[in-house]
């Protein structure tokens, strides 16, 4: 897996699988309280494990979040539950209620809009996003130390790309997006009357870096590459 610290202690941990041309990516915030967002798939655990073991002590993890209920976002919670004995699951209350507290060994914390918490000298937000990029419990985490946004499967970018990029990547992900919505993937990402008013919340929160979970991450005005976003999924959704 590579390695690459995107943002001061926030680490991403990315396996690019071939045959999907789609590069996996996990964040894991190194800090008093360690903070693990995405677990990746159930059969990548060990390469996942082995990775936030370069960093810290796997068993050290207190808190692992996701957006949605998705094998990538949550498939290996109960095998990370299992190594770190004080760690608690975060996500949606909705996303805890409809899906998590029936599937995870332990339960999970449900998180309503705008409720924030602490791992030592961060500060995160959960930011309540339905139906984006996906699912009714959809959530997005925001550091609002150093301004970065955890940003699930929005900015997403196929290929096996930089980890961390000032440039654009606004042309990649429509093309990601027109891509899909071509095959049997199409309509994985929804354009909704929810939807502006929801990317509105995220621009309003001013990011310096969006942690993608497919492909590079963007370091510069997180606002301005929201607004494009917006502007791309109205065109091609």
């Amino acid at each position: 897996m590579n390695i690459t610290e995107i943002a001061p202690d926030v680490y991403r941990l990315s396996l690019f699988v071939p045959e999907a041309d789609l590069q996996f990516n996990q964040f894991l915030i190194k800090d008093d309280e360690p903070l693990l967002f995405h677990t990746g798939m159930r059969g990548i655990f060990p390469l996942v494990r082995e990775a936030v073991a370069k960093i810290i002590d796997p068993a050290d993890l207190r808190h692992i979040g996701f957006s949605h209920f998705e094998a990538d976002e949550c498939g290996a919670l109960n095998e990370w539950l299992e190594i770190a004995p004080n760690a608690e699951a975060f996500c949606s209350f909705v996303g805890a209620m409809v899906s998590v507290n029936d599937f995870a060994s332990r339960p999970a914390r449900g998180l309503t809009d705008g409720e924030s918490f602490g791992t030592g000298k961060y500060k995160f937000r959960f930011v309540q996003t339905p139906h984006l990029p996906h699912c009714w419990e959809a959530g997005l985490l925001f550091e609002e130390t150093n301004r970065t946004l955890f940003s699930s499967d929005l900015f997403h970018q196929n290929g096996d790309v930089e980890p961390l990029t000032e440039r654009s990547v606004i042309e990649r992900v429509r093309q990601t997006i027109t891509d899909y919505n071509a095959g049997p993937l199409a309509n994985y990402q929804p354009y909704t009357r929810q939807t502006e008013s929801n990317l509105q919340k995220l621009i309003a929160l001013d990011p310096q870096t969006i942690a993608a979970m497919h492909g590079s991450a963007f370091a510069g005005d997180g606002a301005q590459a929201l607004q494009d976003l917006g502007v791309v999924m109205h065109e091609v959704l």
